[in-house]
This record gives structure tokens, C-alpha cells and sequence, in this order.
């Protein structure tokens, strides 16, 4: 008599396999915010309104009265945090990642970065707000304001290359100085934008909200998807 043929147990995901709770919490609590703010944007929440004009008037005071700090912040935000410069730290990651045979984690990195992009254009066209617009203006900017792109860039950039430091085991040292250099650059590039006259408060708010969510999206999707492939995957093997 033959012995009878075993069942096949389905795999069963462990929790390993799910969504990190700290990827899934940060994801949802910066999604609720985003859509809060977008909503009290388009119905043209007062109190909001009002913060947004007085923030701006302040700065484009000084930017007026400080020639000089103002080029400042046009190099910083035109330069060395321009969407295009956190771009190209983008490809050099995925270079990187693909190079080290990563490629799943690479093109992960590079979606990430390309939904970033869609999404802010995909808004600014939906909600359509204006710029701040001044009789003496120190800077000039295209497209619609809300949400700010350059703050939601700079927000994906940053912290998708924090994740991959992690992943890949760096010291302490480099994360912490890597750490100090996004804060410094997500915040700074928010604050150029606003010096300049060029987005309201809540436009830049909305940004890093946006980008912080699409992190949190990303890493965790692929935290997920990477503990599911198991562990004769090389990229299965990594953990932060």
C-alpha cells in the first residue's frame, strides 16, 4: 500500500514577513496629517490661512532687508538642495545598490523616488494653489505651490538613503553624521523656500509629510517583501 501523498501546508507569512508596526504606524500617522492639511487647504481653512500669511510676510521682510543671506538661500535652494542635486543622489544609490547585486532594493529606491515626483505633480495640478505673490519679490518659482516640491524631494531622498544605511549595516558614526546631514538638509531646504517668498508655511509642511509617508511606505514594503523571500535570498539576509 502506498503511503499517501503529504499535504502541502500553504506558507504562512510570520510576523517577520508583515509590514514592520513602526513602518506601518509612521505611514499611517503622516498619511492622516497630509490628508488633513490638503483638506484644510482646499476648503481654505482660516486659522491655517492666516498662520501661512503672517509666516510668509515675516520672512519676505528679512529676505528683502538681508540681500545677502537671501543669495544665500537661492544657492542652498536653487544649488545644493535643488530636487535635481537629491535626483542624482538617488541614481548613485541605486548604482550602488546594483552594484552590490542588489537589484531588487535598487529598483525599489528608484520607484520610490519616481512616485515622489508623480505624486507631488499630481497634487499641485489637483489642488492648483497659488504662490505667494509679492509687489517686490527676491525669487521666481513655476508651478502651482501646494505641496512644496522641493521639501517633499529632499524628504524622500533623505530618508530613503537613511533606510539604506541601515539596511546595509553602517557604523554608528556615519548614520549619526548621515542623520545630522538629512535634518539639516530637509529642514533647510523647507526654510529656503520660505525665506524666498516662494511657498506658504503649510506647502512645505505638506511636503515632508508626503515624503516622510512615502518612506515609510517604501521601506516597510520592501522590509516585507524581502523577509517573505526567505532567507537563501542574499537581500533576504539583511537586516538593519
Amino acid at each position: 500500500m502506498r503511503p499517501p501523498t503529504p499535504t502541502r501546508i500553504p506558507h504562512r507569512l510570520s510576523p517577520e514577513s508583515r509590514i514592520p508596526v513602526p513602518w506601518a504606524r509612521a505611514a499611517s500617522l503622516t498619511a492622516l496629517c497630509a490628508v488633513l492639511l490638503l483638506v484644510a487647504v482646499s476648503v481654505g481653512w482660516a486659522p491655517l490661512l492666516s498662520v501661512d500669511r503672517s509666516i510668509a510676510t515675516a520672512l519676505h521682510g528679512s529676505a528683502r532687508a538681508d540681500p545677502g543671506f537671501t543669495q544665500v538661500n537661492r544657492v542652498l535652494s536653487d544649488w545644493v538642495w535643488d530636487p535635481w542635486t537629491m535626483r542624482a543622489l538617488v541614481v548613485s544609490a541605486v548604482v550602488v545598490l546594483l552594484r552590490r547585486g542588489e537589484s531588487l532594493a535598487a529598483l525599489w529606491v528608484a520607484a520610490a523616488s519616481l512616485l515622489g515626483s508623480a505624486v507631488q505633480q499630481a497634487l499641485k495640478a489637483l489642488v492648483g494653489r497659488p504662490r505667494p505673490v509679492w509687489a517686490d519679490p527676491v525669487d521666481s518659482a513655476h508651478y502651482a505651490a501646494f505641496p512644496s516640491g522641493h521639501a517633499m524631494t529632499a524628504a524622500v531622498t533623505c530618508g530613503l538613503l537613511l533606510w539604506l544605511l541601515a539596511r546595509v549595516g553602517t557604523g554608528t558614526g556615519p548614520r549619526r553624521t548621515a542623520a545630522l546631514l538629512a535634518v539639516v538638509s530637509v529642514l533647510g531646504v523647507g526654510f529656503t523656500r520660505l525665506y524666498l517668498g516662494l511657498h506658504w508655511f503649510s506647502d512645505v509642511l505638506a511636503g515632508w509629510l508626503l515624503g516622510a509617508c512615502l518612506v515609510a511606505v517604501a521601506a516597510g514594503s520592501y522590509e516585507r517583501l524581502a523577509a517573505h523571500r526567505g532567507p537563501w535570498h542574499p537581500e533576504g539576509n539583511v537586516r538593519p
